[in-house]
């Protein structure tokens, strides 16, 4: 499971597709409606908000915003209807650097074009619901 911290409009079509499928999975543990994944470390940091259900429901509509966008279909009601207005999830810059370096090892694979589009781009955008503080690689990150 990877929920990216960086903003979803850097992902080929697979890591879009993927970043939704993971992202209904971790909606799906957070909400106790399936005992796997329980205790993955990506969900972390939704588990710490104080409404974690509302914040992965805004992370995937801004998921869904991107499938939009290049014209895929992703099921939104799967959200609910309301978008909530939430403030930051704080994520460190070494952790953002780290998941940069891994996309861009999985676009120089599978998406060249993606990759070559984006390769000496130094500081990626990051995920909207997400504001980026000083710091190091997350604790809950599998390096």
């Amino acid at each position: 499971m990877r929920l990216w911290s960086i903003h979803p409009k850097y992902l080929d079509v697979k890591g879009l597709v993927a970043l939704w499928r993971e992202g209904l999975l971790a909606k799906k543990v957070l909400e106790n409606r399936t005992s796997g994944y329980r205790h993955h470390p990506q969900l972390i940091r939704f588990k710490d908000c104080s409404k974690p259900i509302l914040y992965i429901n805004a992370y995937l509509h801004l998921v869904c915003d991107e499938a939009d966008k290049r014209g895929y279909k992703f099921d939104r009601s799967k959200l609910g209807k309301e978008r909530a207005r939430l403030g930051y999830i704080y994520v460190n810059s070494k952790q953002i650097e780290f998941e940069w370096n891994h996309l861009k090892g999985k676009l120089k694979i599978r998406s060249i074009d993606k990759y070559m589009e984006y390769q000496s781009l130094q500081r990626p955008r990051v995920h909207p619901l997400f504001k980026k503080i000083p710091g190091d690689i997350e604790e809950w990150e599998i390096v």
